[in-house]
């Protein structure tokens, strides 16, 4: 399964006045990266990036979170630091992507990772300037690129033009590779080129911008590289100019690229790509910011994409780190609430929940769900599996995004059909949060819908 774009809802303080805030220019690769962004920040905005940063601090120490190299690359490229509760989550992310033998499971079965969450991982031990020239670090390195490999055959495969996961994650493969310093199969970087420009980064028949900013900070990282021939760099070049000039192209009348959701990494693309001297890139970082204010940003994994912004940098800064004369003042600060504590509210709340499966006129379910205000759209699915009066039933798979629908009353998600379960408002607005973020109001419709991807 492709990753969705997800997110949720962060209480940080709220911002004083405005003030200018412009950030510093950084050097990746030996070539300047514009990261100079003048833009009007509101007085307090210092206190309220603090307290983004103490969040995913505290995230990284709850045990009960999914582990996310996301999270730790974040926690490496912003200003301030604690060293000792950084390190302790590297180890545990190690334990798990680099288990020892006597740790595996019987048989050697433990379960891979795949593309997208193999690079996050070799990202975060760039971001922690790890030895890659040991056993284990070349290991890694050739199963990313093995991954690679085969992601680049099932695209050429009966020429369908789809990787096994998606091209979010055949891109952040490719720009891990590249921060690395590695050189990359230039065939894997052709059918990326050849995706893009063939408009492959859609999903439900739209631009994706998420996917289609992880495909340029790739793009951007192979452009600086040099390791390629000219003409593969002049048409590296004239991707980059190709899919920034689409993601201003797809900003909104409220700032976003796309949603608020996909903006963190369009204008970490920005910061990248030299672009920030753009209007469209101080408007955005407005957009973010009067986001963050309104506790729109819950996601671990957006959060984690927007932090980097916050500090005027991008994903590519990561090659360029050198792990020194780091302040070591980030503490798990008490004037920030834990922002993802929900507390449920006593009124309760009528949900129409709905099941649809075209072609078939037919509903598959179609029932009043009530639950506590404030509860969860998973909380609404549960609420339904109890109560009945029909059977209903759902899976989910865990994401670095949070739970993702897999299957409802019985039918399963395909990725060979590239069939997804869409999370709808009635009649036909789709939700731009997961189910474990968004919360329904009284008297909504949610319609679950089986639809092409």
């Amino acid at each position: 399964m492709s990753w969705p774009s997800q997110s949720s809802s962060v209480h940080l303080p709220a911002l004083l006045k405005p003030k200018q805030l412009t950030f510093p220019t950084q050097t990746t690769g030996g070539n300047q990266f514009g990261s100079s962004c003048p833009i009007e920040i509101p007085r307090g905005n210092s206190a309220l990036i603090k307290c983004l940063n103490t969040e995913l601090l505290r995230l990284s120490q709850d045990l009960t979170e999914e582990l996310n190299p996301s999270v730790y690359v974040a926690l490496r490229l912003s200003a301030d630091h604690s060293l000792e509760k950084e390190a302790q989550y590297l180890q545990r992310l190690k334990n798990v992507f680099q288990p020892s033998a006597s740790s595996s499971v019987a048989g050697g079965q433990q379960k891979q990772p795949n593309t997208g969450r193999l690079a996050l991982y070799l990202l975060a031990l760039r971001a922690a300037c790890q030895d890659m020239e040991t056993l284990m670090g070349r290991q890694l390195v050739t199963r990313l690129k093995y991954h690679l490999h085969k992601e680049k055959e099932q695209i050429a495969f009966k020429g369908n033009g789809r990787p096994i996961t998606s091209y979010y994650q055949y891109s952040l493969g490719v720009l891990a590779l590249c921060v690395h310093g590695k050189k990359i199969d230039t065939h894997v970087i052709q059918k990326l080129l050849n995706a893009e420009k063939h408009n492959k980064f859609t999903h439900g028949g739209k631009l994706s911008v998420d996917t289609k900013a992880m495909a340029g900070l790739a793009f951007a990282c192979l452009e600086q590289a040099n390791l390629y021939e000219p003409r593969l760099v002049a048409a590296i070049s004239l991707a980059v100019q190709r899919v920034t000039d689409r993601i201003l192209q797809a900003q909104t009348t409220k700032g976003t690229f796309g949603n608020i959701f996909s903006s963190p990494l369009a204008v970490q693309l920005l910061i990248a790509t030299g672009m920030s001297k753009k209007p469209e890139c101080p408007k955005g970082m407005d957009a973010l910011l009067g986001s963050l204010e309104e506790g729109h940003f819950q996601n671990p994994m957006i959060m984690s994409q927007l932090l980097p912004v916050l500090d005027g940098k991008s994903y590519l800064d990561i090659a360029t780190m050198e792990c020194r004369a780091e302040q070591d003042t980030l503490e798990l600060d008490t004037k920030c609430p834990g922002s993802r504590t929900v507390i449920l509210g006593t009124k309760m709340i009528t949900v129409q929940l709905v099941v649809e499966h075209p072609p078939s006129p037919e509903t598959l379910y179609n029932h009043s769900i009530q639950v506590p205000s404030g509860s969860s759209l998973q909380d609404v699915l549960r609420t339904a599996v109890e109560q009945g009066p029909e059977q209903f039933t759902y899976e989910t798979q865990n994401t670095l995004h949070g739970p993702l629908l897999t299957a409802v009353m019985g039918v399963k998600a395909s990725n060979g059909e590239r069939r997804y379960w869409q999370l709808l408002q009635a009649p036909a607005t789709s939700l731009q949060k997961g189910i474990s973020d968004y919360q329904p109001q009284d008297g909504e419709s949610i319609i679950l819908k089986f639809s092409p991807w």
